[in-house]
C-alpha cells in the first residue's frame, strides 16, 4: 500500500513526539512567551452553550457555539454576544436557559448581562453570528445565522435592538429551509454599503434524521456528513433602503454548493478586492474571488480545494494572516483530530502552495480537533500567532484549547507553558478576539457545548503596540475591506480590517498590531473606496481612531 507524504510525516513526528513527552512527564511545563487566565464566570460572562442534546445524536447538536465582538454601545469597549441552542427536536427556545445573550463591557473586567433590555433573547436554533453596520448609521447590527432560521438585528442606538428580518427581505424560510452556520459582511461592489453572504451546511430536519451506530442510546454516534446533501451559499446585496436581494445566482454569480462552515475574508490576490474563503465539511473548500461586481470560485485553480494530498478534510474554522511575513495573506483551515490542520501560503496574486510541513503545523496539529480559531500577535512580537478552540464531536472527545506561537514563520506549541488553568478541557466551538480590557494585548473568548464561556485575559509579558479603529465615510461606516500597512524600523506589516474570523464567530474590527521593542510606526491606509491616507509617524501603545477623509 503507498504511503502519501502526509501520512510518513506524520508517522515519523509521532514518534519523535512520544520520545519527547516520555522525557518530560517528570517536569512541569515552564512559563511560556504568551500567559492566559481565565476570567469567566467571576467577571460576570454567565453563559452556557446548550445544544439540546437528550441523547438521540442529532446532526445540529454538534454544530452551535458562534459568538461576537460587538461595541454595540460606541463607548470604545468591545461588548460580547453568544449565540445559543435550542430544545430538539422543536428547535425552539424553551426559556431562558437557551436564550441568547448579550454582555455589556463594564471597563473594570467585568461583563453586565443586558440582553432582556437589548431584546435579543432570539428565536429557535442559532449556530453563528455576523457583526457589521450595514445600515451605516454608526451602530454594528447584528445577523444570527441558524438552522432554518436566521434573523437580522438592527441597532437602535440606545441600548436595544429591532428584529427587522422580514422588513429586510432575509427571511427565506416560506421559499426554503436552509442550516446555515456562518456569514460575513463584504461590500463586494464597493459601493459603500455592506452586502451579506451566508455560509450553509446540509439538508437535515429533526422527523427525517438518520440514527446512525446502533438503535440503542449507549450505541449511537453521530452520523457523517457524507450521509447529507450539500446545500447552496447565498449573496445577498445591501439595495441601500434597508432591505436585501439575493443574488447568488443573478450577474454571472455561480451556484455555490458545500457544506459551509467557517468563512475568512482578505484581498488575497492584491487586487483591493477582498475575496472570501469558505472551509467546508468533507467537501471541497470554496475560494470567491471579487470580480468587483460579484464573485468567481477559483478554489482549485488556487490550489486551497484540497489538502496537501489532494482530498478532503473536515474544515471546521479558518483564518487569513500573513504567516511568513511576506506582506501577502496566508490561509489555516483547522479540521478534525488525525486529519491535521491546513496552511496554504500565497506565493503571488493568490495562488497558494501547501505549507502545512514548512511551518511545523502538520505534526503540531494531528492530535487536536480544531473548530474556531485566529490568526493574532497574542505576544504582541510582530509576529501572528495560532489560537485554536478544541473539542471533539461528543463528550469523551473533550479536548484543551492550544496556542501555537509563530518563530518567524514556524509555529511551535505553547499551550502547555500558557498558564494554569489553560488545560480545561471541553467541546470548545467558537472563539473570538478582543483586548477586552484595553491593556494593549489580544484576549479570546471560547464557547463550549453545554459548558461555560471561558474569556482569556491576556497576560503575556509586555511589548509595544498599535491599535486602529477605522471609521468609513465614502466607504461603509465598518471599514471592512480597508487595507492598513504599519512600517516600523524593523518591520512592514499588513491587516485587511475583518471580523470574519474562525468558526461561526465575528472578532473585533480594531486592527491590532504587535510592535515589539519599536516605540513608533508609520502608517498607511488604503481604504475601500481607493482614497488613500497617509498617518504619518505615530506613537506606540495606543489605539488611535481614523476617520476616512471626505
Amino acid at each position: 500500500m503507498m504511503t502519501s507524504r502526509r501520512s510518513f510525516l506524520l508517522g515519523t513526528s509521532a514518534l519523535l513526539s512520544a520520545a519527547t513527552v516520555r522525557r518530560m512527564a517528570w517536569a512541569a511545563p515552564p512559563p511560556g512567551p504568551i500567559r492566559m487566565t481565565n476570567g469567566a464566570p467571576a467577571n460576570g460572562l454567565s453563559f452556557v452553550l446548550r445544544n439540546g442534546a437528550q441523547g438521540r445524536k442529532y446532526q445540529v447538536e454538534t454544530l452551535p457555539g458562534g459568538l461576537g465582538v460587538i461595541d454595540f454601545d460606541g463607548d470604545g469597549w468591545p461588548d460580547i454576544f453568544c449565540v445559543n441552542g435550542a430544545a430538539l427536536p422543536s428547535m425552539v427556545k424553551t426559556g431562558p436557559d437557551y436564550w441568547n445573550r448579550l454582555y455589556k463591557n463594564n471597563r473594570d473586567g467585568t461583563f453586565t448581562d443586558v440582553t432582556l433590555k437589548a431584546g435579543l433573547m432570539g428565536t429557535g436554533y442559532g449556530i453563528g453570528v455576523a457583526v457589521g453596520d450595514y445600515n451605516n448609521d454608526g451602530y454594528e447590527d447584528l445577523f444570527v445565522a441558524g438552522v432554518h432560521e436566521n434573523q437580522l438585528y438592527r441597532n437602535n442606538g440606545d441600548g436595544t435592538f429591532s428584529d427587522v428580518t422580514e422588513r429586510a427581505g432575509l427571511n427565506l424560510t416560506p421559499v426554503r429551509k436552509l442550516w446555515s452556520v456562518a456569514a460575513a459582511w463584504i461590500d463586494y461592489d464597493n459601493d459603500g454599503r455592506l452586502d451579506l453572504f451566508v455560509s450553509n451546511y446540509c439538508d437535515w430536519e429533526a422527523g427525517t434524521d438518520r440514527v446512525c451506530g446502533g438503535m440503542e442510546p449507549d450505541t449511537r454516534v453521530y452520523c457523517h456528513p457524507d450521509l447529507y446533501q450539500a446545500e447552496a451559499m447565498q449573496l445577498f446585496h445591501n439595495n441601500g433602503d434597508g432591505t436585501f436581494s439575493e443574488v447568488t445566482h443573478k450577474d454571472g454569480l455561480p451556484n455555490l454548493i458545500g457544506k459551509g462552515m467557517g468563512v475568512a475574508m482578505a484581498d488575497f490576490t492584491g487586487d483591493h478586492r477582498p475575496g472570501l474563503f469558505v472551509a467546508n465539511d468533507n467537501a471541497r473548500n470554496l475560494l470567491l474571488r471579487s470580480t468587483g461586481h460579484g464573485f468567481e470560485e477559483v478554489g482549485l485553480e488556487a490550489g486551497v480545494a484540497f489538502n496537501g494530498d489532494g482530498r478532503n478534510i473536515s474544515g471546521m474554522g479558518a483564518d487569513f494572516g500573513d504567516i511568513d511575513g511576506d506582506g501577502r495573506p496566508d490561509l489555516v483551515m483547522t479540521g478534525l483530530k488525525n486529519e491535521t490542520y491546513e496552511v496554504f501560503l500565497n506565493r503571488s496574486d493568490g495562488i497558494f502552495v501547501d505549507g502545512s510541513t514548512a511551518t511545523g503545523l502538520l505534526a503540531l496539529s494531528r492530535p487536536w480537533s480544531g473548530w474556531g480559531c485566529g490568526l493574532v500577535d497574542l505576544d504582541n512580537d510582530g509576529w501572528l500567532d495560532l489560537f485554536v478552540a478544541c473539542g471533539g464531536l461528543d463528550i469523551k472527545e473533550a479536548q484543551p484549547n492550544r496556542i501555537f506561537r509563530n518563530l518567524a514563520g514556524r509555529f511551535i506549541d505553547v499551550s502547555e507553558g500558557a498558564g494554569a488553568g489553560f488545560g480545561v478541557a471541553g467541546l470548545h466551538r467558537g472563539v473570538v478576539f478582543a483586548d477586552f480590557d484595553c491593556d494593549g494585548r489580544v484576549d479570546a473568548a471560547v464557547t463550549a457545548l453545554n459548558g461555560p464561556i471561558e474569556l482569556w485575559w491576556n497576560r503575556s509579558p509586555e511589548r509595544n503596540w498599535l491599535q486602529l479603529r477605522l471609521q468609513g465615510t465614502r466607504s461603509n461606516h465598518s471599514a471592512i475591506g480597508a487595507q492598513v500597512t504599519c512600517k516600523t524600523i524593523n518591520r512592514t506589516q499588513t491587516r485587511c480590517v475583518t471580523n470574519t474570523v474562525g468558526y461561526a464567530s465575528s472578532s473585533d474590527l480594531t486592527v491590532h498590531f504587535g510592535l515589539d521593542t519599536d516605540s513608533k510606526a508609520v502608517v498607511r491606509i488604503r481604504w475601500p473606496s481607493g482614497t488613500l491616507q497617509e498617518l504619518g509617524e505615530v506613537a506606540a501603545n495606543q489605539r488611535v481612531r481614523v476617520a476616512e477623509p471626505g
